[in-house]
C-alpha cells in the first residue's frame, strides 16, 4: 500500500502558526485515513518552531517573520525531517497545505504580509520534489487519487 505524507494541520491538528488546523473533508482522504496510508507531519513543528508562532514568509532565499526575524534554520531543518520521515514510510506522494512557506507545492505567499500569494514552493515542498516525492495541495485529491490507482495496479 502507498503512503502519502501529509501536512498534519490537514489531519485536523493544531499545528499552524495561529494555532488552528485547516482539516480535508471528504470521503477519499477519509477513506484514505481508515487504510493507515497517512503519515502526518509538520515540518514547521518538527524544524523547532512553537505553536502559536509569528506569521512567516519567504523573503528572497530567506524564510523571515513579520518583524523580520529569520527563521529560515527551522524551516530548512524541518525540510530535511520531512524528507527523512518520507523515506521511512516509504511515501513517494506528498499532500501538503498550499501557501504555506514550508507546504506550498504551487504558491505561497508573497513576502509582503498582506494576504497576496504568488507562483513558487515552501521549502519542504521543494525538497521532497527534488527528492522524487510527487508533492500535491490539499485542493487536488483526486490527482493524487488516480496516480494511487495507476501505481497500485501495476
Amino acid at each position: 500500500m502507498e503512503r502519502i505524507l501529509v501536512s498534519s494541520c490537514l489531519m485536523g491538528r493544531p499545528v499552524r502558526y495561529d494555532g488552528r488546523a485547516k482539516p480535508v473533508v471528504g470521503d477519499l482522504f477519509e477513506r484514505w485515513r481508515a487504510e493507515g496510508r497517512l503519515v502526518p507531519f509538520c515540518p514547521e513543528v518538527a524544524g523547532g518552531l512553537p505553536v502559536p508562532r509569528p506569521p512567516a514568509e519567504i523573503v528572497g532565499s530567506r524564510v523571515l517573520t513579520e518583524d523580520g526575524r529569520d527563521v529560515t534554520d527551522a524551516f530548512q531543518r524541518g525540510a530535511r525531517l520531512a524528507l527523512e520521515i518520507a523515506r521511512r514510510a516509504g511515501a513517494r506522494i506528498a499532500l501538503l497545505k498550499e501557501g504555506s512557506p514550508s507546504c506550498g507545492g504551487t504558491r505561497v505567499h508573497d513576502g509582503t504580509f498582506t494576504g497576496r500569494s504568488t507562483a513558487g514552493e515552501g521549502l519542504t515542498a521543494a525538497l521532497l520534489r527534488s527528492s522524487g516525492i510527487r508533492v500535491f495541495p490539499e485542493t487536488d485529491l483526486a490527482a493524487v487519487a488516480s496516480l494511487l490507482a495507476e501505481w497500485e495496479t501495476h
